[in-house]
């Protein structure tokens, strides 16, 4: 291959890469049961507990977010699958190998980013829509159910995708800045899972105002049909999570251009 290497070839290339790795194939799996199994079984134990419940609980519930639990674990699945599909590079040394065929770095760059955005696209929206109507026919003549046609629930299944696949091109970012495999999932559960814990022991009048920026509970926002109370809405949520996963793109994509392989 040779520098005038077109997009498209890149795009091609990393695609056979992408998806004839292991680990892609075992995460998506692991993505698809955890959002579609870990909502099925909380669906079922809702349904199963509906009538015990308060009725304050019953007003409350939200047969949407239930449906998309899911998501709590499965966000960790495609960082997992967008850490590795560069650190894999980096492990086993192949990364030179990459960048003697596509010399053109940003262009390589451009290509892995195509490639991950839209396959994690088609398939977290497969897996979100999934959930939410397995969610629904197990509520159904129990519990309330959501129709996608109502107001905001469309919305709110649809971000949810969106949620993952940003989630996913950020853990892609972090790659290209970190290049090891467990310092890439421990910054990314560290702000996904223990930024929000630490968050709780800042005093309230503080917290209220970092709490709807942390990019958890932007993805909260993002899935919810009613906006939480206290979190930016669900459009704003989807800007500011845009901006936080560009700003580290960016960062990332500058330092693969600068630094040796």
């Amino acid at each position: 291959m040779s520098s005038d290497l077109t997009l498209g070839s890149v795009v091609k290339s990393e695609w056979i890469k992408f998806r004839t790795v292991r680990s892609t194939v075992t995460g998506v799996f692991a993505m698809f049961a955890l959002t579609i199994g870990l909502g099925a079984l909380i669906a079922w134990a809702t349904r199963s507990h509906w009538n015990s419940m308060t009725q304050v609980e019953q007003v409350t519930f939200d047969p949407v977010s239930e449906s998309l639990i899911g998501i709590v674990l499965s966000q960790f699945a495609v960082g997992v699958i967008g850490t590795l599909f560069i650190t894999n590079e980096y492990a086993s040394g192949s990364i030179r190998t990459t960048l003697a065929a596509v010399p053109n770095r940003m262009k390589l760059v451009s290509g892995k980013l195509a490639v991950m955005i839209a396959s994690m696209f088609v398939v977290t929206e497969a897996a979100c829509f999934g959930a939410f109507f397995v969610g629904q026919s197990i509520f159904s003549g129990v519990v309330p159910t959501a129709s996608i046609s109502s107001g905001g629930v469309l919305r709110a299944v649809f971000f949810a995708g969106l949620y993952l696949t940003l989630l996913s091109v950020l853990s892609v970012a972090l790659g290209f800045i970190f290049r090891h495999t467990a310092a890439c999932i421990g910054i990314f559960v560290t702000v996904l899972l223990i930024l929000p814990l630490i968050t709780l022991a800042i005093p309230e009048s503080w917290r209220v105002h970092i709490t709807k920026f942390e990019p958890s509970e932007l993805g909260n926002a993002m899935t919810s049909v009613i906006t939480p109370s206290g979190d930016l809405n669900a459009w704003s949520s989807l800007v500011t999570l845009v901006i936080y996963v560009v700003v580290v793109l960016a960062i990332g994509a500058t330092l693969f251009q600068r630094r040796d392989a």
